[in-house]
């Protein structure tokens, strides 16, 4: 059976999800003939960029002849489409990343012909892994290329590549697939497949997926699998460890109010549950970004996360930090949080700690904290729960 993102991988321009600035870029480029040597595809994972590799060779292979933009039924098209294509090479950089691999791979085959096409195409995949004497060994081939060779190369960390690279490639930005496109696309998956779902459902989904077609449409074919073709979301919250608006919203508002025992009964709540915390954490670091939007910026549709009809609920919950002020200091902890928790040994831990830290400043001795006492004494407030509840039985 293939997987769900192998099957509704794109195969021409215009099925490209989202990258609007990249597909209409490149098809002009294709149109017109104005096509460069070298190619650089940066992005986070899943957005597309091997995808759109593939589809420039498309272009520059397709028996229509240059300036056609790929339909993906020519023979071309599909050897290319199925990795078959004898003149295009795909390499893999994680796994050869040093120089002798770049000369046996690429520098000493570069100047033969096309064995059937009109061009030569090497890409590259995750190219920042290259070391750096195989991107010097590079370099010489990629400033005077063969005419028939082009070079694309994709990667997700362009800051590792080396400057003189990036000098001699076009440059594309891909960004992380907008949530409406991306819930979209799942809608007609799920209608293709014939899944019945709920729209809830892929809301979780593409919250989860962060962006990343790929990892969606993995969720979404893990979901249609454990619902017998149903897409619940009471499954997506179990299987991708998501809490629901209500529980975010009362752990919010208890950090809001200083309330430390409602804290650590909801972080137990969600042990005992087995609930992936470092989730949580992003999670509950987003609906505290909602907060802060909103204090800042007051409840506007489409600038926060949460659904319209929860605007006013979220506006309570911005009104009862006090401040934005606050509310940024809670965003810096929690984001450490994060951080620390992807090594940490005892999640737990750090989770509890961050949110002392946010509801009790007195526990903590940063500058923030130190300016946030100040400020609620300058106020006339109480910076933190009164000792005599702390030291009730």
């Amino acid at each position: 059976m293939e997987s769900l993102y192998r099957k509704y991988r794109p195969q021409t321009f215009e099925q490209v999800v989202g990258q609007s600035h990249v597909v209409s870029t490149l098809e002009r480029a294709v149109t017109e003939g104005r096509l460069s040597h070298a190619y650089l595809f940066c992005g986070p994972r899943g957005t597309g960029k091997t995808t759109m590799a593939r589809i420039l060779a498309k272009a520059l292979m397709c028996e229509q002849g240059e300036g056609h933009l790929p339909d993906g039924t020519c023979e071309e098209c599909r050897l290319i489409a199925a990795g078959e294509h004898p003149d295009v090479y795909e390499l893999d950089a994680a796994s050869r990343t040093g120089v002798d691999n770049v000369r046996e791979e690429i520098i000493n085959r570069v100047d033969y012909a096309p064995v059937r096409g009109r061009y030569k195409v090497y890409i590259i995949d995750e190219v920042h892994m290259l070391t750096p004497a195989a991107f010097n060994a590079l370099l010489k081939t990629l400033e005077e290329p063969p005419a028939h060779v082009v070079f694309i190369m994709c990667t997700t960390d362009p800051q590792k590549i080396l400057a003189t690279i990036l000098s001699r490639v076009q440059r594309f930005d891909f960004h992380s697939i907008a949530p409406d496109e991306m819930r979209a696309h799942l809608a007609h998956v799920c209608d293709e497949e014939g899944f019945t779902y709920d729209g809830e459902a892929l809301d979780l989904v593409v919250r989860h997926a962060r962006g990343g077609m790929r990892d969606a449409l993995s969720s979404l074919e893990q979901l249609s699998v454990f619902g017998a073709g149903n897409v619940s979301v009471e499954a997506a919250r179990d299987l991708l460890g998501e809490s629901s608006d209500s529980a975010l919203s009362e752990v919010s508002l208890a950090l809001a109010r200083r309330d430390v025992p409602t804290l650590f009964d909801k972080v137990a709540e969600l042990v005992d549950s087995g609930r992936d915390l470092l989730q949580f954490t992003r999670e509950l670091a987003s609906r505290v970004r909602d907060a802060y939007v909103v204090s800042i910026a007051g409840p506007k549709p489409g600038v926060v996360s949460v659904p319209e009809a929860e605007l006013g609920l979220l506006n309570d919950e911005a009104a009862a930090y006090g401040s934005p002020d606050r509310l940024a200091r809670v965003l810096t902890v929690l984001g450490d949080a994060a951080s620390e928790m992807r090594t940490a040994v005892n999640q737990r831990l750090v989770l509890e700690i961050a949110l002392t830290r946010c509801a009790r400043p007195e526990s903590d001795l940063t500058l923030e904290s130190l300016a946030e006492r100040v400020a609620a004494l300058e106020a006339g407030g109480v910076a933190a729960a009164p000792a005599a509840a702390a030291s009730a039985p």
